[in-house]
């Protein structure tokens, strides 16, 4: 190769390279500016003493996180918040375990069922929300008509403090059914059918090859699914704000969002809707860690 090709070659190469980094600085920048940015600024303000109105921000140390820990309303998110968790998570995963089965088994309109299960995910929560609402209104509602065929008396559901979170509950489960199902459904296509043919051979039954073959086979795709529905249950919001009204009656149905958005927007004290965020990512970090050590402990 001639010094001019030599050189040429190079040249070319050097250009790929930046322009390599171009494209990776981008969403460097953008992860920087939207996500590590704004986490170390709520550190910050969970420190202080900042009233949105006023202007004013005084550093108070761990003031904060003692008050929102005294706080009988925050402790009630905390654990509504964790109640969705151990409810719904295994529900979500649970049911959707069993819908992709069903789909795995399905030989003809394969797309047309896959289509219709997923539908729930990308449809409009807020949208959603309102049509759970008036399903479940005491007066007029459709499972109260239900009810009334089967000769059982009007329930409050969402007027009532102790049937209220059921009804987000359940929700919550019928919207991450497509998602998971679809994940699942993916994992199932991947597992061999050698495996299942031996397991025939060898006289296995349905319930232990289920138990033997798919679900080692399916732990990843479960891991995921489990951390995934437990970080967006954590995060809850739109559900409860459109179905009860800031987390009735009585904070019912609130979540740690749900108060921290209310501490910021309604009484506008940043500093303790700062100081309930860092709560919120300490759980959701700790929780994530702990479900990857727990799930992933036969692999390590």
């Amino acid at each position: 190769m001639s010094n001019t090709s030599k050189k040429k070659a190079l040249t070319m190469g050097r250009r790929q390279q930046r322009t390599a980094y171009l494209f990776i600085a981008i969403p460097c920048i953008y992860f920087i500016i939207f996500k590590i940015a704004p986490t170390v600024f709520s550190l910050y303000l969970s420190v202080t003493n900042w009233q949105l109105l006023s202007g004013k921000r005084d550093f108070i140390g761990l003031s904060n996180f003692i008050r929102i820990f005294q706080d009988e309303t925050f402790l009630k998110a905390i654990r509504n918040t964790f109640y969705y968790i151990i409810i719904t998570v295994p529900l979500m995963v649970i049911v959707s375990l069993g819908i992709s089965l069903m789909l795995n088994g399905v030989r003809k309109g394969k797309g047309f069922f896959r289509t219709l299960i997923f539908i729930p995910y990308v449809t409009s929560a807020v949208a959603v929300a309102f049509i759970w609402k008036w399903m479940f209104m005491e007066q007029g509602g459709v499972m109260n008509a239900l009810l009334q065929m089967l000769g059982i008396a009007n329930q409050p559901f969402l007027n009532s403090p102790n049937q209220a979170i059921y009804v987000v509950m359940s929700l919550l489960v019928w919207s991450k059914i497509g998602f998971n199902s679809i994940i699942l459904l993916a994992g199932l296509t991947q597992i061999s059918s050698s495996y299942y043919e031996a397991a025939s051979i060898d006289g296995a039954n349905k319930w232990q090859t289920f138990w033997s073959i798919t679900l080692p086979q399916l732990k990843a795709s479960l891991v995921y699914i489990i951390i995934m529905n437990t970080i967006s249950t954590l995060q809850v919001f739109t559900q409860i704000l459109n179905i009860n009204a800031w987390g009735g009656p009585l904070k019912s149905t609130t979540s740690i969002v749900v108060e921290i958005y209310l501490e910021a927007f309604s009484k506008y004290n940043m500093g303790r809707a700062s100081a309930m965020t860092v709560v919120l990512f300490v759980i959701i970090l700790a929780i994530t860690i702990f479900q990857m050590k727990v799930l992933n402990k036969e692999e390590n």
